[in-house]
């Protein structure tokens, strides 16, 4: 196998790679979504720290137990510190908890975006990779008003 073509697989197997791994995040927040709709929870939570990323929040359940679950809260966007929030959590796993209202519909646009970005970014690679290896057997061929050989 020739450089290019180890180039052009290489492009093209992380470019699959990226997109794989944004379409299985977005395939685990539907099965997060799914836990949370089949043994759903309902309480009134402090946003404890709000990030864009990631917002930790504490919350007490019907039977007095305070939960602080320790990889925040699912689509967390747009919450400020020490804001009250409605929040359904999976009873069976009460650190699987969202913001009341929001499931995975949030998350498209990003997952979207990742897959465009992408590919907007192998394309041209792959592209530039596609003429380079072509350009040296353009180079064979005879133009117009060369000189005969």
């Amino acid at each position: 196998m020739s450089g290019p073509e180890r180039a052009r697989r290489a492009v093209l197997v992380v470019a699959v790679a990226i997109s794989a791994l944004a379409v299985i995040l977005f395939l685990g927040a539907l099965r997060n979504d799914h836990t949370i709709r089949s043994d759903t929870g309902t309480a009134v939570a402090e946003v404890l720290s709000a990030g864009s990323l990631r917002s930790a929040v504490s919350f007490v359940t019907p039977d007095g137990v305070t939960h602080n679950p320790e990889l925040g809260i699912l689509y967390p966007t747009g919450l400020t510190t020490g804001q009250r929030i409605a929040v359904e959590y999976a009873r069976s796993d009460p650190d699987l908890v969202r913001v009341t209202g929001r499931d995975a519909r949030v998350a498209l646009v990003p997952t979207g975006s990742v897959i465009v970005v992408t590919w907007a970014v192998a394309v041209p690679i792959l592209m530039l990779i596609r003429r380079r290896t072509a350009a040296p057997a353009d180079d064979l061929v005879p133009r117009r008003g060369d000189p005969q050989v």
